[in-house]
C-alpha cells in the first residue's frame, strides 16, 4: 500500500481521487476477528486492484473497517462500493462460514448503508478563496 500524493494521469487527464470509505457489519455485531480482517484486506487489495485503484490504507474493529482508496475517475464510486460489499461478503461467508453461522442465521455480512468521504486535497475554504480572487474578462 502506497501513500504517496502524486498525481496519476490517464490519457485525457490528471487526477488525485481519495475516498475514505467505512463499512459496517449487518446490526453492528462483533465479529470481524483478526484473522477475518486480514482476509478483507487481501481481498480489498485484489479487488482494488481489477477496478484500476488503489488501497491506500485499511484497519478495522469488530464491527466495522475503514479503507483509504485512490480511484480513477473512470470508476462510480457507488458501483465500487457496491463490488467490494458484495464480493468481500460472498467470500468471507464463504470461507468462515462456522464463525459467522454462531452471530447470523442469514447469509449478511455488511450493513447496506455505508459512509464515504473525500479526502485530500486543499480545504473547501482556500478553493473559494483561490475561486473568488480569479479574474474576470
Amino acid at each position: 500500500m502506497s501513500t504517496s500524493q502524486d498525481l496519476k494521469a490517464l490519457y485525457h487527464c490528471v487526477y488525485n481521487l481519495n475516498y475514505h470509505l467505512v463499512l459496517v457489519t449487518k446490526y453492528r455485531k462483533r465479529c470481524i476477528s483478526n484473522v477475518i480482517l486480514k482476509r478483507l484486506q487481501a481481498i480489498f487489495e485484489r479487488l482494488c486492484q481489477q477496478w484500476d485503484c488503489e488501497l491506500l490504507e485499511f484497519n478495522g474493529e469488530r464491527d466495522h473497517v475503514h479503507l483509504l482508496v485512490s480511484l480513477n475517475p473512470k470508476v462510480e464510486p457507488s458501483k465500487f462500493v457496491n463490488n467490494l460489499k458484495t464480493v468481500s461478503s460472498r467470500l468471507i461467508r464463504k470461507e468462515f462460514s462456522t464463525d459467522l453461522a454462531q452471530v447470523y442465521f442469514k447469509p449478511v455480512f455488511w450493513s447496506r448503508s455505508y459512509c464515504i468521504l473525500t479526502c485530500g486535497g486543499a480545504p473547501l475554504s482556500v478553493i473559494k478563496q483561490y475561486l473568488e480572487q480569479q479574474q474576470r474578462e
